[in-house]
Formats: structure tokens, sequence, C-alpha cells
């Protein structure tokens, strides 16, 4: 593991050592790795800072960077030879936004390079996929996530919304009910992951929930009934919301209004993973888990430095809904 103490990291370590699997965890030293993993540690950043990789053999690699390409570069060409397997975590939004609702793999990509140093998101992740196959070719594995939910978030979507939930009281719903949310969870998506690697399976995967699989309504009723919550949800149409000067994604984690956002971020075909075994737990499942999770932290998720916080502050919340109620 290339990381493995955060996030989705974190869930594959964890999930690799559940099968018994000997893990390594290469990462800075911030985080505690999981029990039972080995770890070694060095900056990747850094000149020198992949010393401790220099010697050693594994079957497979898991690479979950998400910034400068040259990092992946570099990391794949030290293992090449090494290694058996190159599992990268990538990002649906290697294909241009917008993305038609519907598109697959083979959907047009972004221009990127793994020589590229700061780029933004979306051309980082596609230099990485760049880097991965530049080394292992046939042994690359694209893994190409859509939105990630879970215990372990660090992003704080889904725990903004169980904590808004929890503390009860009216709470502004971003409509329609039914509008369909596409995620995959951290566990869902370090199970199939570790497949895949079993398997060897190469090239891009989009790792994401089938289309159907939950909606806006279903997600906020599960934020309910695990937290116990007795808070009265106050549906608003996008129309409103919009209109309010609320932005959907940051201030509304999850939530997209219908229209190409939504097409690009909760309408992608997710086929060719579930051809090869993907399964996606209910969403209750994964509401409940990350409440527990967030429980038995105190309540405030880890942030991670480079994304900006998300969710919708209460005086404006509470400035939407008295409007709404006159």
């Amino acid at each position: 593991m290339l990381g493995g103490t955060e996030f989705v990291g974190r869930a594959a370590a964890e999930e690799a050592l559940a099968r018994g699997w000997e893990v390594t965890v290469f990462h800075r030293g911030r985080h505690e790795p999981p029990d039972g993993a080995t770890a070694l540690h060095g900056d990747r950043t850094t000149q020198d800072g992949l010393k401790a990789l220099v010697q050693g053999e594994w079957d497979a690699v898991i690479d979950t960077w998400s910034a400068a390409p040259t990092v992946v570069r570099d990391a794949a060409r030290l293992l090449k030879g090494r290694a058996g397997h190159y599992a990268y975590i990538s990002s649906r939004s290697v294909h241009p936004f917008p993305t038609p609702a519907g598109a697959d793999e083979n959907a047009a990509v972004v221009e990127g390079s793994m020589d590229d140093g700061d780029v933004p998101y979306a051309e980082a992740k596609r230099g990485g996929e760049l880097a991965a196959l530049d080394a292992f070719g046939d042994s690359a594995l694209l893994v190409r996530a859509g939105l990630i939910l879970g215990r372990y978030e660090n992003i704080g979507r889904l725990p903004w919304w169980l904590n808004r939930i929890a503390r009860g009281g009216r709470v502004l719903a971003p409509g329609p009910r039914d509008l369909g949310i596409q995620y995959i969870d951290v566990r869902d998506l370090a199970i199939w992951t570790l497949d895949a690697i079993e398997r060897k399976l190469n090239g891009p995967y989009n790792l994401i929930s089938p289309q159907d699989h939950t909606t806006m309504g279903n997600l906020l009723a599960a934020c309910t009934s695990a937290t116990g919550s007795d808070a009265e949800f106050v549906w608003a149409s996008p129309e409103e919301i919009l209109e309010a000067g609320i932005e959907p994604w940051m201030e509304l984690p999850i939530w997209i209004s219908p229209g190409e956002a939504h097409g690009t971020m909760h309408q992608g075909n997710v086929d060719k993973a579930l051809d090869t075994g993907l399964r996606c737990r209910p969403v209750e499942e994964t509401v409940e888990d990350t409440w527990k999770w967030l429980r038995s932290i105190g309540g405030t998720a880890p942030q991670r430095p480079d994304r900006p916080t998300v969710g919708l502050a209460p005086e404006k919340e509470a400035a939407f809904l008295e409007a709404k109620a006159h």
C-alpha cells in the first residue's frame, strides 16, 4: 500500500489483512497504519523519499495518490520488476466535464502527462494512470472511482449530513426525493480492487454503484434511522435552492441538481465492473457504519488539508427555511 492509513488506502489495507495477506504500508508517519501491517516511512514528494522501497518484492501495489503525476511515475518506475500488479485508484473525473449520462470507460479522457507536476485534479489523475500504464503495461489496473462514501471519510460529505440530521429540527432536504445518486462504499471499493488484483484484471474500470442503487430521499432517511433523529425534512426543489444561491455538491454535499452535472456524476455506466463481480451494499449499511465510526472518534470527521470544507452554514440554512415558510 502506497498510503494505507487514511480513507481508501486504510480500507484496502484492512481488507487485505482480513484476508490474511501480508501488507506493507508505505506512508509519511502522520497516522498509524492498521494493526498487523508492516510500516515503511517516506515522503514521496521529497528527494530520496522512496528510499525505503529501494529493496523488496511485492505481489501487488495499490496507489491512491491524487496530486502530481510525477509522484506516481517515480514510484511505479522504482517498483517495476519487483511488483506483480499495480492498481492505481483513479477517478471518473479523468473524463472531461461534462460527460454524457451513461458514459462508460471508453468515453474521452482529459489530456494528461506522467511528467506533470502541480496540475488540476482531473489531469493529475489521468497523468497517474499514464504513469501506471507506462511502468506496468498490462499489469496496471485503473480503478476509476466515483463518489466514495463510508468510514474514514476525510472529505466530510456523508459525515456532514449525519451530524446535521443528528442535530434535528427542520432540515433543508434537496429534491426531488427520487433523484438517483451514485457512490461507492469504500469497503466495496476495497473488496473489488483486491478481487481484481487476484484475478489480474487490467485497464480501466468505473467503480461506482448502479444508477438505481439509491436516491437522495433514501440516503437522508437512512441518516435519520442511523442517528435516531427527530429531524423534520423540508423538501425544496432544485430551482428554489439554486435561486437562493445555495451551491450544489459543496454546500449540500452529494446532491447535484438534475442536468448535465448530475448526468456526469450520478449517471455513469458501471456494467464492466458489475460483470466482474462488483457488489454494492445497501445505503443503510453504508450510513450506519459511517455513523458508528463517526461517533467512535468523537463526531468530527478528519479533514484533508488539500480539500475545502463542505456543508451549509447554519445561518444560511435557517434563512432559507424561514423564507420558504412564508
